[in-house]
């Protein structure tokens, strides 16, 4: 069967995941200005930005002959889930046979789940299908790993660009990989590559770093919140975004009470300004951004879709959050009028902000560590 699925992410993973099982696979393209233009032109002028992006997907997988799509569901106020059965309507009136197949909640939907992983099985046999699985679960946590570092290590390079050579030398390599065994080693020869980048030495006291928050389709994918990571790269800045499929994964799949990944931390953190998680990702992102104050980041910037009603919240107790952290939050709203020359703007007047309020916590810690000398 020809499958297909969003653009976001660690595409890579998706695809060889499907590769497994037999089917051909039609890769999403990196969305571009006319998936952006005829998502909206079909799509609900009021809906999520998220959602005309996916449609764009859709139809242009659809016109590459897609026969199913296969997607993630929602729950909860955010309206994520309901992006389904809205879709499946749009491509439908446009003329489109394409199946969407979505994932829901393994925990609120286990047989549901099940099915639907029968669905996908196609005819591949079981042991190949747990293996498939387990390859899938071990190379997205080293995919995102491998970012996590380049987006820290992209702010010193030397030369514009070497990075991004290294990452697409690290995508064939992995992409040659078929065993789990393999992984790791391609894993360490991926860091050696990411290491022989020359990059600038740079103080311990003037390393600005910032992190990213928000909704997960628009924090993560790249296309949509016009390249921000490699903007504030570009700014001399460090980046962590919290929002990575692998954490995803963990966060949703791994029963509570055994799970220990950092974004159910940040969500407990979140109830010092949240009662109750108000749909999609605000209870976690509110947490992380006491977590990036406690760890002693330099600012943070919250991405969410206009009229995002659980980033909405979240923006709403901002003002208040940047006071009682002490640290610099921007939040910006993303949607198809967004231009490049206003982002860019907003970004270097922030990192100029955060650099200031940098530069002045450094003299106040200088000041008292003089006066502390001097008094000894």
């Amino acid at each position: 069967m020809k499958i297909s699925f969003p653009y976001m992410g660690q595409v890579q993973g998706y695809k060889k995941l499907l590769e497994f099982l037999g089917h051909e696979v039609i890769m999403p393209q990196k969305p571009t200005q006319h998936t952006f233009d005829i998502g909206v032109l079909h799509s609900p002028e009021f809906i999520c930005y998220p959602f005309k992006v996916m449609l764009g997907t859709y139809i242009e997988a659809c016109e590459s002959g897609a026969e199913m799509i296969v997607s993630s569901g929602g729950s909860g106020p955010c309206r994520a889930g309901m992006y389904c059965e809205v879709h499946r309507r749009i491509l439908k009136q446009m003329g489109y046979s394409t199946e969407i197949l979505i994932f829901d909640s393994l925990k609120k939907h286990p047989i549901r789940f099940v099915k639907q992983v029968l669905r996908l099985k196609n005819k591949t046999p079981m042991i190949k299908l747990i293996k498939a699985f387990i390859y899938t679960f071990k190379l997205l946590p080293l995919l995102d790993n491998i970012d996590e570092i380049i987006k820290i290590k992209r702010a010193y390079e030397i030369n514009s660009g070497d990075f991004d050579k290294a990452r697409e030398k690290i995508t064939e390599m992995f992409e040659a990989t078929n065993k789990i065994s393999e992984l790791c080693g391609v894993y360490k020869k991926a860091i050696e590559i990411i290491d022989a980048v020359p990059i600038r030495l740079v103080d311990e006291k003037d390393r600005v770093k910032i992190g990213i928050v928000g909704e997960i389709y628009v924090a993560m994918e790249a296309a949509t919140n016009m390249e921000i990571e490699r903007r504030l790269n570009a700014l001399g800045v460090e980046v962590y975004n919290v929002q990575n499929i692998s954490g995803w994964l963990k966060h949703n799949i791994i029963p509570r009470k055994f799970n220990t990944s950092k974004s159910w931390k940040a969500f407990d953190e979140g109830s010092r300004y949240k009662r109750c998680a108000c749909g999609g990702h605000d209870k976690e992102n509110t947490g992380w951004l006491i977590e990036f104050a406690k760890n002693g980041y330099d600012g943070a910037v919250h991405l969410m879709p206009f009229g995002c009603l659980p980033e909405l919240i979240t923006r709403s107790i901002i003002p208040q959050m940047t006071s009682d952290l002490d640290m610099p939050i921007l939040t910006m709203s993303i949607d198809e009028q967004n231009g490049e020359a206003n982002t860019q703007t907003r970004l270097e007047a922030f990192i100029d902000l955060c650099k200031s309020k940098k530069k002045a916590k450094n003299e106040v810690y200088q000041e008292k560590k003089e006066s502390h000398t001097v008094g000894v």
